[in-house]
């Protein structure tokens, strides 16, 4: 790490920027999750939404940036049971409901796709779900209305793409016109997997059509592990930028496809890259994007909790790295043609260790300088082990899970 001399003026820069980073914690993240061959089980991992939320809750504690946890329909609401309850249960460990995330994959009527299945039953299952989702949405004032589907198809052939574009257009315009004043529509896309033909949201390009075809409130989400190798992420991100359209992120880090590793474990530059063109946006406009920061990762190795705090901690120090680039410094260099001389002073900036910046920032704030090492040091995911051993145990709950 380059030891470079921050001004005060810096200082308070990146301080101003903490203040408002704010980055969204997946309910999904802290329970027993793995890869379709099977699951490898944690004994501290949550299996009931109160042990999310008690989870998220935590990371936010020791971070100050996770006031709000993002919701899996099927996963973690209970049929019959009013949403408000849920609501109320966040605010007893200090968070809010975050984004609502419909659940139109998994069930077994969406083999052939949900909103562009050629069965109408699907198609009716999936939109009386995603409208289900929005009212659950309004009843806990969430923001956003979060699509990804998996809908595709694994043969040429196989079905009419231009029907399932039709139809796809046709259903996220319902959805749009159904949300309530204050919701955004996010359109999430990925290339392949589960389909591997095609698949009916590929990329952002078709992102950002569908989202215009649905209405006014209606962006691009990007997740980072969605792209194909050598995408540059960041140049998309600048593109959606300038055209208003980019909504928000589901951070994670890969090395091969959609890996969901910790943010800035394989390639912690690309992430700076990203919040450098964010920060160049709002230096060139001054505008707020007003972006959703949202985390999506499923650990099936890391201890959750701690993957989660790390993730936090990592996705800080970046954030405030980008906000140490000299913008009015760079533009000169770019504008006299000085290739390495602009190169040279991203790379001082990402280079830069924050930590110590960051420890001052979290000592303002009341918190932890290290969060992870507090978590390690707390002895929590030790307890809660132990604790949900037992409470598995009292429910008759075995954890078992297999390929076959």
């Amino acid at each position: 790490m380059a030891k470079r001399k921050i001004s005060t003026q810096q200082e308070r820069n990146v301080f101003k920027a903490l203040d408002g980073f704010k980055i969204e914690l997946p309910s999904w993240g802290f329970a027993d999750t793995g890869t379709r061959f099977g699951k490898f089980f944690q004994p501290a991992a949550a299996f009931t939404l109160e042990h999310k939320l008690h989870d998220a809750g935590l990371v936010n504690a020791l971070t100050g940036a996770c006031p709000t946890v993002a919701v899996h329909v099927l996963w973690d609401f209970k049929e019959g049971e009013s949403p408000l309850a849920t609501k109320r249960l966040a605010a007893e460990h200090g968070i809010e409901i975050g984004s609502i995330n419909p659940n139109v994959l998994q069930d077994q009527c969406y083999k052939l796709g949900s909103f562009c299945s050629p069965d109408p039953k699907a198609q009716k299952a999936a939109m009386d779900h995603s409208l289900d989702s929005i009212e659950i949405g309004r009843a806990v004032k969430s923001k956003y209305l979060s699509m990804w589907l998996a809908d595709g198809t694994n043969y040429p052939g196989q079905d009419n793409i231009y029907r399932r574009k039709a139809q796809l257009e046709k259903a996220f315009r319902k959805l749009h016109d159904k949300m309530p004043a204050g919701m955004t529509l996010l359109v999430e896309y990925k290339p392949f997997e589960p389909a591997f033909y095609h698949t009916d949201i590929p990329d952002w390009g078709y992102a950002y059509v569908l989202a215009k075809h649905a209405g006014k409130r209606a962006k691009v989400l990007v997740d980072t592990g969605h792209h194909l190798q050598g995408t540059n992420i960041e140049h998309i991100v600048a593109i959606l930028l300038a055209e208003n359209m980019l909504g928000g992120f589901h951070f994670n880090d890969r090395k091969y496809a959609d890996d969901d590793l910790t943010m800035g474990s394989i390639d912690p530059y690309a992430v700076f890259r990203i919040f450098d063109q964010i920060a160049q946006y709002e230096f060139e406009t001054g505008k707020d994007p007003k972006l959703a920061y949202m985390v999506d990762q499923s650990h099936n190795l890391k201890p959750k909790i701690e993957a989660m705090v790390q993730t936090v901690d990592e996705a800080q120090k970046l954030f405030a790295k980008a906000q140490l680039v000299d913008r009015k410094a760079l533009a000169r260099l770019q504008s006299k043609g000085d290739i390495t001389g602009a190169e040279r002073m991203l790379r001082d900036a990402y280079e830069t260790d924050v930590r110590p910046l960051l420890g001052a920032w979290r000592k303002a704030n009341k918190l932890g300088a290290d969060p992870v090492e507090e978590l390690r040091k707390s002895g929590v995911i030790n307890e809660l082990a132990k604790q949900r051993t037992a409470e598995r145990k009292a429910a008759g709950i075995v954890q078992a899970a297999s390929y076959a």
